[in-house]
């Protein structure tokens, strides 16, 4: 990604605003973390002048935003084995592995699906998500495998996070659950906020959370579990894992979110599974360049199967 500019007229007042949000509304694909760092190193100005993030936007105001050059990743390429579903000029689609680290991160600095996708797309990747994260448009959790989207350049990159931004992104996930869920189909409306005392959960928090929705419907009811199907409305962290906790039905291999219910399970059933059954099947989208609807299923991975398997 080469250097670029662009500017913003502010249309509306907002004296109890923050640039920093106000921005981050305008480039959802842009954490405000980043948009933060952006106007504390002048790359980010009002009126030509350099401010805070906290900055109340006026109206009338002129924002110039200019995004530096990506610098080279951190990360290193490697030649790792990728199960491609889809790929084009500007975009890959691809079946993650359980097991499976995204994006480099503190102890994880190796053997991620950036350092894969460095060797595989040899460059072109998209810069916006920043050093560690080139081309990430969205995330899996490690142990979730599935669907998953990657842009190329950054123009790919933006209106993909516009479709994600606007729930316009089919997002379908077939999930085991311990217990056997009493009805065949529901809606879990939550909102979901960081644990206050865990900071690397989740938690349903209706006084700080943001909206949540999950749908859902059986599909196999097995010894002591229930296969479902989940279609997520919106995008929240650890949405699903969170979701069916509240319900009272973990997912089967979640430590975080259901240890007791798990270890119950395996007394039951004999069966401890070797991580969170959860695997993204389908993804649909409208691709940024053709405007053609595109829709694509990934198989269930071996452990999965397996799973079925034993709980049957």
């Amino acid at each position: 990604m080469s250097d670029r500019s662009e500017v913003l007229t502010v249309s509306i007042s907002q004296p109890s605003g923050r640039l920093d949000i106000y921005l981050r509304q305008k480039f959802p694909a842009v954490s405000r973390g980043a948009i933060q760092r952006l106007i504390e190193q002048g790359h980010i100005r009002v009126n030509g002048r350099t401010v805070k993030p906290t900055h109340a936007p006026r109206a009338g105001e002129q924002i110039e935003v200019h995004w530096p050059a990506a610098r080279p990743a951190a990360a290193q390429p490697e030649a790792m084995p990728l199960a491609v579903l889809f790929e084009d000029e500007t975009l890959l689609v691809l079946n993650k592995p359980p097991g499976l680290v995204v994006h480099p991160a503190a102890g994880h600095e190796e053997h991620t699906l950036v350092n894969a996708l460095l060797h595989h797309c040899a460059g072109q990747l998209s810069g916006i998500g920043g050093i560690a994260r080139p081309g990430i448009v969205h995330r899996l959790d490690k142990e979730t495998s599935g669907c998953l989207v990657v842009a190329k350049n950054d123009e790919t990159h933006l209106a993909l996070s516009a479709q994600f931004a606007s729930r316009k992104v089919e997002k379908i996930y077939q999930a085991i659950l311990c217990g056997e869920l009493p009805r065949d189909r529901g809606e879990i409306r939550a909102a979901i906020a960081r644990h206050p005392s865990h900071r690397k959960r989740m938690a349903v928090d209706d006084d700080l959370g943001r909206d949540a929705r999950t749908s859902y419907r059986v599909r196999e009811r097995l010894r002591g579990a229930t296969l479902v199907e989940a279609v997520l409305h919106t995008g929240r962290t650890h949405q699903v894992r969170v979701h069916f906790q509240f319900l009272g039905f973990p997912l089967v291999g979640d430590p975080v979110y259901g240890s007791r219910p798990n270890l119950r399970l395996a007394d039951l059933t004999g069966y401890t599974a070797p991580r969170q059954m959860l695997h993204a099947s389908q993804l649909a989208f409208i691709h940024p360049r053709t405007a053609r609807r595109l829709s694509f299923t990934a198989p269930l991975p071996e452990d999965f199967t397996e799973a079925l398997a034993a709980l049957r």
